[in-house]
């Protein structure tokens, strides 16, 4: 019965990804991820949740069309974010894009909510597989080391529930987005205190 309701939910929020203008707005959320090991699970789960919360998202394939340039495009809406979502998989290190994007995240100063998909954050590192120029490699690192120390979700897709996992997450993006719209606009939460 869960897995009807699930699959249900994902199919009202595909109509209405499908009825959207073709000229994406500014996204609160960007969606950090390795492809190939969470696009078809976690990523466009949390992704379709979100956008079904009305929270506008960044997930390339769900942003992007053919044509476009990926790193105008993914800096773009890196820069033009509230927060981040790093969902850390085992091979997410392997991916010079992913790197990068969360270097951005980090240098720019967005708040990141780290989800650890599968591995734990001792295991993250920038593998020396030449993938990038030893100044990247510190710039990645750095970027790696402010994610580990910063508290996230942890799943075991052999024993957690996808829902729960995606449910909750969303739940820290709507926590994180109003703290972050409060920072911005103190004013408007002040209280009067008599």
């Amino acid at each position: 019965m869960q897995r009807s309701a699930m699959l249900n939910t994902i199919k009202r929020q595909m109509a209405f990804q499908k009825a959207r203008p073709a000229v994406q707005p500014a996204c609160d959320v960007f969606i950090n991820h390795r492809g190939v090991d969470t696009k078809r699970s976690i990523a466009s789960l949390l992704y379709h949740q979100l956008v079904f919360s009305r929270i506008p998202s960044f997930l390339d394939n769900k942003n992007m069309k053919p044509g476009d340039k990926l790193f105008e495009h993914i800096d773009n809406a890196i820069l033009g974010c509230k927060i981040g979502v790093a969902v850390f998989s085992p091979r997410y290190c392997e991916s010079y894009f992913c790197l990068h994007e969360l270097a951005l995240m980090m240098e720019t100063g967005k708040k990141v909510i780290p989800i650890f998909c599968d591995v734990k954050p001792s295991q993250l590192r920038v593998s020396d597989n030449r993938l990038c120029s030893q100044s990247e490699a510190k710039r990645f690192g750095y970027a790696l080391e402010e994610a580990k120390n910063t508290v996230g979700l942890a799943f075991d897709t052999t024993k957690g529930n996808w829902a729960d996992v995606v449910t909750y997450a969303t739940e820290l993006v709507k926590e994180n987005l109003i703290e972050v719209d409060n920072k911005k606009h103190p004013a408007r939460h002040t209280r009067i205190l008599y």
